[in-house]
């Protein structure tokens, strides 16, 4: 019996992708959540190798994940781990993230960015490009903040953000230890300001920019919100882009990507133990 010429092609392509081990990094664009930005990434490879998704999850046809919420509102860099990498994506939610934020001064929101609604409107015309680089530095080490309502933590469960769009009544949580490792006002252009942003775990930007406002005596919210670094990577033109959401693509990405994302993950491990004994 002779095989058609083309028959093997998706056998192969589907070997290919269940072979893809590692970290890499896509771009997130506005309008669309983290999660759906990676169900279309897996529905795309699946639909490239001819295979189909197990609809239970302890049987997925292919292991994927990523590093780090980013909201809605916001765009950039997006780390993905698929198969055993998935196993690497705790390094990318402890370790380092750069943002570059838009902020605009005199309106608060209930979601503290444009999407919301507005709950508070207060003059800024008493703002200076100095009070703003004053500001920062009081935000700068080690601080305490509190979350946005409108977040991906949970309460029994459930996302706030969920509970707050049901009509729910949910209570903030409690102001939480955060570093900041740099600020830096690059824009003041009232009444919108831009700040580049370099910070650890668990920090909220919205949040940065809602205590800004207050501290400045008005009120601000976040207009634009970009990720351009996330452990060892960066937003960059390596950053894989919905046109390149590829089988061939990936595994060139993987490829570029294993080493710092490897030494990244050691890095954080051992960090992880020193701390571990220091307290044993």
């Amino acid at each position: 019996m002779t095989s058609q010429p083309g028959a093997a092609m998706p056998a192969q392509k589907a070997s290919r992708l269940l072979s893809l081990n590692g970290l890499f990094p896509i771009y997130k664009p506005v309008g669309i959540t983290s999660a759906q930005t990676l169900n279309d990434l897996k529905s795309r490879l699946l639909k490239e190798a001819g295979l189909k998704e197990f609809m239970k999850r302890k049987k997925q046809t292919l292991k994927i994940g990523h590093g780090g919420t980013l909201d809605i509102t916001a765009s950039g860099l997006l780390v993905v781990g698929i198969g055993n990498g998935t196993k690497m994506l705790g390094a990318m939610l402890t370790g380092s993230k750069k943002y570059t934020t838009t902020g605009q001064l005199g309106r608060a929101t209930d979601t503290l960015d444009m999407s919301g609604t507005v709950t508070q409107e207060k003059p800024y015309d008493h703002i200076c490009r100095e009070d703003v680089e004053k500001v920062l530095e009081t935000f700068t080490g080690d601080i305490l903040q509190v979350p946005p309502l409108f977040s991906a933590l949970k309460k029994n469960g459930k996302r706030l953000s969920c509970l707050v769009r049901e009509g729910a009544a949910v209570e903030a949580k409690a102001a939480r230890p955060v570093v900041v490792y740099k600020l830096a006002l690059t824009d003041f252009q009232p009444p919108l300001f831009t700040v580049d942003v370099e910070c650890g775990g668990g920090f909220y930007v919205r949040s940065l920019i809602r205590d800004i406002g207050e501290a400045l005596s008005s009120c601000a919210c976040v207009k634009e919100l970009i990720r351009t670094k996330q452990g060892p990577f960066t937003l960059d033109d390596r950053t894989l882009r919905e046109e390149r959401w590829d089988i061939e693509h990936i595994a060139q990405a993987l490829q570029t990507c294993i080493q710092p994302a490897e030494q990244a993950c050691k890095r954080l491990k051992t960090e992880e133990d020193v701390a571990a004994a220091e307290h044993s």
